[in-house]
């Protein structure tokens, strides 16, 4: 066989980006790749198989996991071959490659790496490659004719992985269609370089809201559901808590460890010991951190060398304490044997109360609690009362699936009734919570890798499709504490139908609450009827959620009406302000989420402040507050679509940006009012009140002494007098008002001119290659004060390069090669220096440094390059670091995704 079948043809319409990607196929693939982005629910994978069509050679797919090696297969045979039989030209076998192989990258490493099939599950990145076997292989494929790899995902293979794929592309020169919905744009650049190397330049980039407009994507909204600890969950948080905070107060006052940092080399000799202090320059400002909070004065020595003679130094906390715990009991052990004995009580003391985990000292967090909150058992209530409101809802139109991380098969018993006490979350708590709790009528079913339960109303539906698939007598029981639900008997056959035969049985409504396990439903899964997905589980990486959250916005044939509420559960820690470990999941998921805001503006962006949530959730009752409001959003699915219309309607494309959060604790409208307003008003309403009530009291005054002047140089002499006084008294407070002023001025100009000097030595270098013509800067500022940039037109790369490169200028300095020294002066009476690292993508190259100072200097001002691997850069780079000790109290630069 060396073609596909001539009557093999796909046989709906293409969608509109599609059909434009397929029309300009011929120009793509001129360098023999075709390098797609495009979010999930977007048909990437219907479009690698028309390429492959098109192509019409033999083929190697190769996907991330089995679940997606499967779809991959079941998407040819039911949408081009249309059949449920697969052909003997396909094999799943890398070993035995045939026309159209597909596997995944793991088997081929593993076949590449002479392991066993047994043991594909167990490889691991150090299994390496033998050429041996790697010849193998590749004879084997090219025996076959491959000459088209399709490589999905590809960004997520381990290193190992990427080596044995590498080889196998030049030994096969095949054309390579790359398809992702995770470029790796926050990678390195050599990372990048080899991504690209692979896959090719990109092609094109599809965004979510692109396909919202196109009607690929259904109107969606995420929602957050909170939840309390339990009293006991609170209790065991709380104790512990306590007992780090009397650790902490214990440690602050430790004589033993003022005297160990007295008396340490770089405190006593710091001028002969600049190197240490310059390669440890985060345990150093732990040191003066320490002494300061007990009352040590800073010797100038000292002072000296970070040449301030007023640093501003941040409170001893719990983070600038586990930096110098790390150091004296685990990093520099050698450097403290006088100190043994002490060494081992404390580090004896912390391990007890459980702050020593992966060999460090961790005060901030603790793995039992972030694991209680993440799995706190009153999710389970979350679980549920989503499920009675969104039944309350949609009624029979209801198609919601709970994806969660276990099974919990120990919460099956064989009794007839199931009073097991549910404390854990997982498929069959959560299944076992909504049967019990939750409204009688809702079918709900169950369906993991080994345990299946169905609604028994659904059996001879479920019956027939199985003998429609060509098995027979397949066995079932009753659940044995409820007969309403059938228990299915998975054999090795079945097990490669059940999910295919139970996503219909979910369509077709025999099943509206389905609850599984992201390993088997997460990745891969197709079910375009769902429109409400809770997440129930504790990953919080974007490829697993991001993959999870898209099964649920896809389109439906035959509802246009189609909306989608994606539910997202966090139980709160309210004696952390800001919520917990929870929380900061969430915000890790959300920075890879778009959609549209329910901040007032309303527009589309990425993110968890879309989400209009409070900056503390340091009070229990919130939470209900929150809930109501998450339910009144979900609720209003007819509103949904128009928020989405409003919101398109706003921009043209997803732009990512560099956002520079306001810096103050207070929030910037009142900041500005302050400081630009009142402090202004103040001032003058001050000083015409002291120029009049002065004013009449010189009047007075010249007016007593007009008898005793007698010549011109007496009036003048008093006059200046009087006016000296007058400057002394109000000056001040003008001069004070000024230095405001400045201190608080608007800076997005300044990020303007640094982001043109920046953009204009990435074109010098041809790191962007775009025609500079069609190159724009906007910067911009918003309500609160933030400042955004992004770069207007090129490459989906160089936007990435440029947003990268900025990003390390405007945050606090840490380890570059170079760094800026900015020095401003206003009229001689303000002064402020500032540094700024040199992006890493130009301190590699000291020609390319100096190109970017010669364009600082001609888009910013006057500043001076240092080289900080000399004395006096490591002094300027602690100077800079220091600098840093308050800059780190407030909100850092942050990549975001807006359209605009």
């Amino acid at each position: 066989m060396t073609t596909f079948p001539p009557n093999t043809k796909f046989k709906y319409p293409w969608r509109k980006y599609q059909k434009r990607v397929l029309s300009e196929l011929d120009t793509h693939l001129q360098d023999n790749h075709l390098h797609i982005i495009a979010p999930p629910g977007s048909g990437k994978t219907v479009l690698g198989l028309e390429t492959v069509l098109r192509l019409n050679q033999a083929t190697l797919i190769l996907a991330p996991t089995l679940a997606v090696r499967n779809q991959w297969i079941d998407r040819f045979c039911e949408l081009f071959l249309q059949t449920t039989v697969i052909p003997a030209w396909i094999s799943r076998d890398i070993r035995k490659p045939n026309f159209l192989t597909v596997a995944t990258y793991q088997g081929l490493h593993m076949a590449c790496s002479g392991l066993t099939e047994d043991l594909e599950e167990d490889t691991s990145d150090d299994d390496a490659i033998d050429l041996t076997n790697l010849s193998v292989i590749a004879n084997l494929l090219i025996e076959q004719g491959i000459k088209t790899i399709v490589v999905d995902e590809a960004h997520h293979l381990k290193n190992q992985w990427w080596e044995t794929l590498t080889q196998l592309k030049e030994r096969l020169q095949p054309v390579i269609v790359g398809l992702t919905a995770t470029p790796p744009y926050d990678v390195t650049v050599k990372e990048w370089q080899r991504y690209l190397a692979l896959n090719g330049p990109v092609d094109a980039e599809i965004s979510v809201p692109e396909l919202v407009i196109e009607g690929d994507l259904c109107p969606h909204q995420d929602l957050v559901y909170f939840s309390l600890p339990t009293q006991e969950e609170s209790k065991d948080i709380n104790a512990y808590k306590d007992k780090i905070e009397g650790l902490f107060q214990a440690i602050k006052s430790d004589e033993q460890l003022l005297a160990v940092i007295r008396n340490h080399p770089a405190w006593l000799k710091p001028d002969e010991n600049l190197d240490w202090i310059y390669s440890n320059i985060e345990v150093y400002s732990a040191f003066i951190i320490f002494l300061t909070e007990n009352k040590i004065k800073i010797p100038s020595a000292h002072l000296d060398i970070i040449d301030e003679d007023k640093p501003i130094i941040p409170p001893l906390d719990y983070a600038w304490t586990e930096v110098l715990l790390n150091y004296y009991l685990l990093d520099d052990k050698k450097q403290f044997t006088a100190y043994k004995s002490h060494r081992d009580q404390l580090e004896s003391k912390l391990r007890r109360a459980g702050t020593i985990a992966h060999k460090r000292v961790n005060l901030t967090t603790n793995q039992n609690i972030d694991k209680l909150l993440a799995s706190g058992i009153n999710k389970l209530n979350s679980v549920k009362d989503i499920v009675d409101y969104e039944y309350q809802a949609l009624k029979s139109d209801l198609r919601l699936v709970v994806l969660t991380d276990y099974i919990r098969k120990e919460f099956y018993v064989k009794s007839s009734e199931n009073r097991t006490e549910l404390d854990k979350i997982g498929a069959l708590p959560i299944f076992e919570k909504i049967r019990r709790a939750c409204q009688p009528e809702i079918k709900i079913g169950l369906l993991t890798g080994s345990l299946v339960l169905l609604p028994k109303t659904c059996l001879s539906i479920f019956i027939e499709k199985t003998k429609v698939s060509g098995l027979n007598n397949v066995s079932y029981s009753e659940v044995p504490f409820d007969n309403n639900f059938i228990s299915i008997s998975l054999t090795a056959k079945l097990k490669n139908h059940i999910v295919r035969i139970v996503t219909e049985l979910f369509t077709a409504g025999q099943i509206e609450v389905l609850i599984g396990t992201k390993a088997l439903l997460g990745e891969g899964w197709d079910a375009p009827c769902i429109n409400s997905l809770i997440l129930a589980s504790f990953v919080g990486s974007f490829v697993s959620s991001n993959q999870m959250r898209g099964r649920s916005i896809r389109i439906e044939k035959g509802n246009p009406s189609k909306t989608a509420n994606i539910w997202h559960l966090a139980c709160l820690d309210p004696s952390v302000g800001t919520g917990g470990n929870d929380i900061e999941m969430l915000r890790r998921r959300f920075k890879n989420f778009v959609g549209v805001s329910l901040e007032e503006a309303g527009g589309i962006e990425n993110g968890l402040s879309r989400m209009s949530l409070p900056d503390a959730f340091n009070r229990g009752e919130l939470a209900e507050s929150l809930n109501s409001n998450a339910k009144k959003q979900a609720g209003d699915r007819n509103d949904l679509s128009q928020q989405w219309q409003t919101a398109l309607q706003k921009g043209v494309r997803l732009t990512e940006e560099i956002r520079i959060p306001f810096g103050e604790p207070r929030e910037y409208s009142r900041v500005q009012s302050l400081y630009f307003n009142k402090t202004i008003a103040y001032a003058s309403s001050s000083l015409i009140a002291g120029v009049i009530g002065f004013g009449t009291e010189a009047i007075q005054m010249l007016y007593n002494a007009a008898d005793n002047i007698e010549s011109y140089q007496e009036l003048k002499n008093t006059l200046t007098i009087l006016g000296g006084t007058g400057f002394l008294v109000f000056g001040r407070q003008t001069l004070k008002t000024i230095k405001l002023s400045i201190k608080h001025r608007d800076i997005a100009k300044d990020v303007w001119n640094i982001s043109q000097a920046l953009l204009q030595t990435l074109v010098d270098e041809k790191i962007v290659q775009t025609n500079p013509i069609d190159l724009d800067i906007i910067s911009y500022k918003d309500k609160q004060g933030a400042i955004y940039c992004y770069l207007d037109g090129g490459s989906t790369f160089e936007k990435s390069v440029f947003i990268n490169a900025l990003t390390e200028i405007v945050k606090p300095v840490e380890n570059p090669r170079y760094i800026i020294v900015r020095k401003n002066k206003f009229w001689g009476l303000y002064k402020q220096k500032d540094f700024h690292a040199v992006p890493e993508i130009f301190g590699i190259n000291k020609k390319a440094a100096l190109r970017f100072i010669e364009n600082w200097q001609n888009k910013v001002g006057s500043c001076e390059l240092i080289f900080t691997r000399t004395p006096k850069g490591r002094k300027l780079l602690l100077q800079s670091r220091v600098q840093s000790l308050a800059a780190g109290l407030k909100n850092r630069p942050e990549r975001v995704n807006k359209w605009v």
